[in-house]
């Protein structure tokens, strides 16, 4: 087997290997684990939006430990500045010149822990990174490393000295979910296992960054046929001018979902996108996107009931397209 093929077997197996490693380490839901590897083989970042001390920060952590790079931690809080993420400019009074030392934003895994607590000068920052995977200090451009994922936390019923995100950050996380509790097995397990040491700590890497980059290359070549294109667009148009939505999903909505679908069929060993890739991930990713009407149930969390509900709906009403692929 030469390099070009250990490569291609490398980036198609790698997100299950992921998954099968998460998932017997951590107490959350599959599904949760498996939506949190298919963002990242899609090269987006993910919001996990849920109550305190329920394992979003241990997913981002052990998903850090199964990638082997360079992994921050940021605890974001309400006196945070731009430069504490970015880095900055200081003058070398030996060369004569400034001498940029960079911030915790350089890493291929950014675990961004209550971003919502950071005020909107913090939040611009992080937005530029999240968009453009860069950042501008003192005029000058940095681009961050690669390949990079920002994995967000944020306690939707913890309001005081909070920030909501604006819009435009949230269309820059591709999918958002909630850990939900675990189930009454998980919960007893967690119980009674051993705490003595880092609960982690049997968690090894599973791939480099660079088997990371390859499998998204792999991603990006999946097959998506004229009807599921015209599927995703049909989904995507029908929340604008909803009687119950305010604003609807953006175009960049519609290149989100066609991604992660892409990336489902690659983690499923499939080279072509189905109808059912796309809708079982329509509210992942477009539900957080949605501003609802307060008529029809807007709510504190980013990704409302009132929002999943309303697209379940819409899924249902427009018919999908037939898979033939035989």
């Amino acid at each position: 087997m030469d390099a070009s093929q250990t490569t291609a077997y490398q980036s198609s197996e790698t997100p299950r290997d992921i998954i099968e490693t998460l998932d017997a380490a951590l107490s959350c839901s599959r599904e949760a684990i498996e939506l949190t590897v298919t963002t990242l083989c899609a090269g987006g970042n993910l919001l996990l939006e849920d109550v305190p001390g329920v394992g979003k920060t241990t997913l981002a952590r052990a998903l850090g430990r199964c990638v082997d790079g360079d992994v921050r931690r940021i605890q974001f809080t309400p006196d945070m500045m731009p430069s504490d993420l970015t880095g900055v400019s200081i003058f070398d009074q030996r060369t004569q010149r400034f001498e940029f030392h960079s911030g915790p934003l350089f890493a291929n895994i950014i675990i961004a822990d209550e971003i919502n607590r950071a005020n909107p000068r913090t939040q611009s920052a992080m937005l530029e990174a999240m968009a453009e995977h860069q950042v501008s200090v003192d005029g000058v451009t940095h681009a961050l490393p690669e390949p990079y994922l920002v994995l967000a936390t944020q306690n939707p019923i913890e309001l005081e000295g909070t920030y909501p995100l604006p819009e435009a950050q949230l269309d820059r996380f591709m999918a958002c979910t909630s850990l939900g509790y675990p189930s009454r097995e998980a919960e007893r397990s967690m119980l009674l296992a051993d705490h003595a040491g880092d609960p982690l700590s049997d968690i090894r890497p599973v791939c480099s960054p660079r088997d990371v980059s390859a499998m998204r290359e792999r991603a990006r070549g999946v097959y998506a046929g004229d009807d599921v294109a015209d599927y995703i667009v049909a989904i995507v148009r029908a929340t604008r001018g909803h009687e119950r939505i305010r604003f609807g999903a953006s175009p960049r909505a519609g290149l989100n979902l066609l991604a992660m679908a892409r990336a489902r069929a690659l983690i499923r060993r499939r080279d072509y996108v189905t109808p059912d890739d796309v809708k079982s991930l329509v509210a992942p990713v477009l539900a957080h996107r949605l501003v609802m009407k307060s008529s029809f149930g807007a709510g504190t969390s980013v990704a409302s009931t009132a929002a999943r509900e309303t697209l379940d709906a819409i899924v249902d009403r427009i018919p999908a397209p037939r898979a033939d692929h035989a």
